[in-house]
């Protein structure tokens, strides 16, 4: 079959080498992909993405040869080649050719590539696109995601929502954070909170809005002691995430704070939104507005000029909906409960405290201090249980490995310690970071610090001694440690922050 002389050249035959060797990549890597479902998330890369610029590329480069060809005749004055527009004759048979070759090819590229985009799209909004490429970067936010109540739900369902505009600007700035990639140019740990995020109200509110949340829930957790029987402390508590009666609305609980009736604005005192010395109530049915300012902690006037404020919306307190850091108190109480850690182990709560006091440089580092520290401590304290409970000090150890490499990264810096939870107040001040009785208004007005307001105790206890009332009365908070005088005045954080 013959072509167009100008086709005869080694730029147009490279480009062709190119165009062909794309295609027979992307059919086979689409065959391996196909039979194969567990493949790596590179594949979906290089099948949508790299290897179809490849193919653009080597069509691209064919014309281009033609082109030079065409311009070298002409410097050669060759007989066929005419002044003005080239003359198509379709009675010739390499036209004929040419033209069959070409059109077919479009069409058949242009089908290829509609296919490809919709899939290269579809993969670029993927989980395992958006948590697995960039393991090394990714992998504490991907490993926190498949451990979350938002396991089911899509990334970008959250980071980037409906609509063009902003699924590009989703694209632009992963186009940054690849070159940052790259280059090794980003932060350890990611800071936070990430400022160009869609709101709340176009995302977490398509599947969560306000009206939704009006009734009560009990919460029952289960906490062990560092003594030698890990004694177990039982508390339950009724959470106040509305008023009593759902038919009463927003009208009271924790979730009035998003009552569209008011509207609360803050200023922080640093991005992180860890501290929030000035907060600012506005009732919007009656106008009435009200502003609270920490008197410990208040603003300069030259920062309260030029700052900005907050509308306050669901990620002020939610704001690790899907990666969430469990503190070790957390993560080990969890395996002792589910029984990845025998709880009848002897020490095995203060062993596991102890190995999380300093944080370690790599994995495999902290990975080695687990297993040597734990059979260390058996060995040396009570060569009687390392003899005779051999195997449940290596459940134990598996399992705090396990919750270890679910919850801590140190090649990323990432812990529980460096992403703070506001919800709640006992490790993180979260709740406190308003409700600490030292926001006052003009008028006397305090936030206060009451945890009735939100919660109240309905059982707590060792099991078989518990305390326990009625949903409608509440207990007064009784510490499971006996504490010196005068510690119910303090934060919780200024203990559990940074002892367990």
């Amino acid at each position: 079959m013959k072509l167009p002389k100008s086709y005869y050249n080694i730029v147009s035959f490279v480009g062709t080498i190119i165009a062909g060797m794309s295609l027979f990549m992307i059919i086979l890597f689409s065959i391996v992909g196909y039979f194969y479902q567990d493949t790596s998330s590179y594949l979906g890369l290089f099948i949508f993405i790299i290897i179809p610029g490849f193919l653009l590329i080597g069509l691209i480069i064919i014309p281009i040869g033609m082109m030079i060809e065409v311009k070298r005749r002409k410097k050669r004055e060759l007989e066929y080649i005419k002044k003005g527009w080239p003359v198509i004759d379709l009675n010739v048979s390499r036209y004929r050719n040419a033209i069959l070759i070409f059109g077919v090819g479009t069409i058949v590229l242009f089908i290829l590539s509609s296919i490809g985009s919709y899939e290269a799209f579809h993969y670029t909004e993927s989980v395992e696109f958006c948590g697995t490429l960039c393991h090394d970067v990714m992998e504490p936010e991907y490993v926190a995601y498949q451990n979350s109540p938002h396991a089911r739900v899509a990334c970008v369902e959250c980071h980037v929502g409906n609509g063009a505009d902003w699924y590009m600007r989703s694209k632009l700035s992963g186009l940054r954070q690849v070159y940052a990639v790259l280059t090794d140019d980003f932060e350890r740990p990611i800071g936070t909170p990430i400022h160009d995020l869609r709101p709340a109200r176009e995302t977490c509110e398509e599947c969560h809005w306000p009206e939704k949340f009006y009734a009560r829930n009990l919460r029952q957790t289960k906490h062990f002691l560092t003594d030698s029987l890990n004694t177990q402390w039982d508390i339950s508590l009724q959470m106040k995430i509305g008023p009593e009666q759902s038919a009463l609305g927003l009208s009271e609980g924790i979730h009035w704070h998003i009552n569209p009736k008011v509207k609360i604005d803050f200023i922080p005192k640093r991005e992180n939104r860890k501290d929030i010395p000035w907060v600012k109530y506005t009732n919007l049915e009656t106008g009435e507005v009200t502003i609270y300012e920490d008197e410990e902690n208040a603003l300069s006037e030259k920062k309260m000029a030029a700052a900005v404020e907050r509308n306050m919306d669901c990620m002020d307190c939610h704001n690790r909906p899907s990666h969430h850091y469990y503190t070790p108190q957390e993560f080990i109480d969890q395996a002792l409960i589910s029984g990845e850690i025998p709880k009848d182990l002897p020490f095995i709560k203060k062993v596991a405290m102890d190995l999380f006091i300093d944080p370690y440089d790599t994995k495999d580092t902290a990975i080695y201090t687990i297993k040597t520290y734990t059979k260390e401590f058996y060995a040396e304290n009570m060569p009687e249980i390392s003899r005779t409970r051999a195997a449940d000090i290596d459940k134990a150890i598996e399992g705090i490995t396990e919750k270890f490499s679910e919850n801590i990264f140190p090649e990323m810096m990432v812990s529980w310690d460096e992403y703070d939870s506001h919800i709640g107040h006992k490790t993180y001040n979260g709740c406190f970071r308003c409700h600490d009785d030292n926001h006052k208004s003009e008028d006397g007005k305090v936030i206060s610090k009451d945890c009735n307001i939100c919660h109240t105790i309905v059982l707590q206890g060792k099991p078989g001694e518990e305390q326990f009332t009625s949903v409608a009365d509440a207990l007064d908070f009784v510490h499971p440690k006996e504490l010196e005088e005068g510690w119910e005045e303090d934060l919780c954080t200024e203990c559990h922050r940074y002892l367990y």
